[in-house]
């Protein structure tokens, strides 16, 4: 519902007007249309908020929840362990530029490190490289025998 408000109140954004310069008003253009699609004009969310709503999702579905790092406010890339309180996990990583669509290049999609749960020390061993790497990284661990991870994922 949030990502539809959005988009909506982003395909009201009018087309931005470009002043012509003094060789086009010579030529009697004196005004242009530029229509650009609004989503050009949006930014993604903050890491924090992102993180705060998707937590609240995750416990208006009975689903428990937690940050285990606080990465960067700002931008931080945000990683999600699903635990099947059985001693596997799944994790969810940000998806590569690739899988976003240009319709819409501010949502934030994930792909699953694999198809199948593995055992959560795996899981913690790749969280800990991925923190190596970019010490700005959020991780956000939730606790579902279903395995529900209510995440955007890339198609394909």
């Amino acid at each position: 519902m949030e990502k539809l408000a959005i988009r909506s109140a982003l395909a009201t954004l009018p087309a931005r007007p470009v002043r012509l310069d003094a060789s086009h008003k010579a030529r009697g253009e004196a005004l242009a249309l530029i229509s650009r699609p609004a989503y050009r004009y949006a930014m993604r969310l903050k890491s924090s908020i992102w993180v705060s709503a998707y937590l609240r999702r995750c416990q208006k579905e009975g689903v428990f929840g937690a940050v285990r790092r606080r990465g960067a406010e700002e931008a931080g890339a945000v990683f999600v362990k699903v635990a099947l309180l059985d001693g596997n996990a799944m994790l969810y990583t940000p998806a590569p530029q690739t899988a976003y669509e240009d319709s819409r290049p501010f949502d934030r999609i994930f792909v699953p490190m694999t198809q199948e749960p593995v055992p959560e020390s795996s899981v913690e061993q790749r969280l800990a490289k991925e923190i190596r790497f970019d010490p700005d990284a959020w991780v956000v661990e939730t606790e579902d025998k279903a395995g529900r991870h209510f995440l955007d994922l890339a198609k394909g």
